[in-house]
């Protein structure tokens, strides 16, 4: 009887320790291929695609220079910043800053991983229905 108790109260506060766990590793999503079904698409479709993704997100973006773009997503008090390179072929999120994500170096809130991750997918369904 006693080693049951034990047995639960060993299982019930790594439980409670896991479930406070909010820290990751930040995922930046890299060489993403660029899938289009227009054959004949330029830079242009590329940029146009990932703002309109980006925007449907909720995210803030500004072209930072050609194959370049800063996004921004504010979300209650808390803020993720990323690089979004891109050309032709693929294209990479990068972690650039963060507010109130409980950063510490290569580790962050999973939330920025959420957030990230349906950017990147919102991207490629951005890039896949471009006319």
């Amino acid at each position: 009887m006693k080693n049951k108790l034990m047995l639960a109260l060993v299982v019930f506060l790594g439980v409670i320790g896991f479930a406070g766990c909010r820290s990751a590793p930040i995922q930046d999503m890299e060489k993403i291929p660029v899938t289009m079904v227009k054959a004949d698409y330029g830079i242009e479709d590329v940029e146009k695609a990932i703002i309109r993704a980006g925007v449907k997100q909720n995210w803030q973006l500004a072209t930072q220079q050609p194959g370049v773009i800063r996004a921004r997503l504010s979300q209650q008090n808390r803020v993720a910043e990323v690089l979004i390179a891109y050309n032709l072929k693929e294209y990479s999120i990068r972690y650039l800053d963060s507010q109130n994500l409980d950063y510490k170096p290569g580790k962050i809130n999973k939330l920025y991983n959420a957030w990230v991750n349906k950017l990147s997918d919102a991207i490629r369904i951005e890039l896949v229905s471009q006319q």
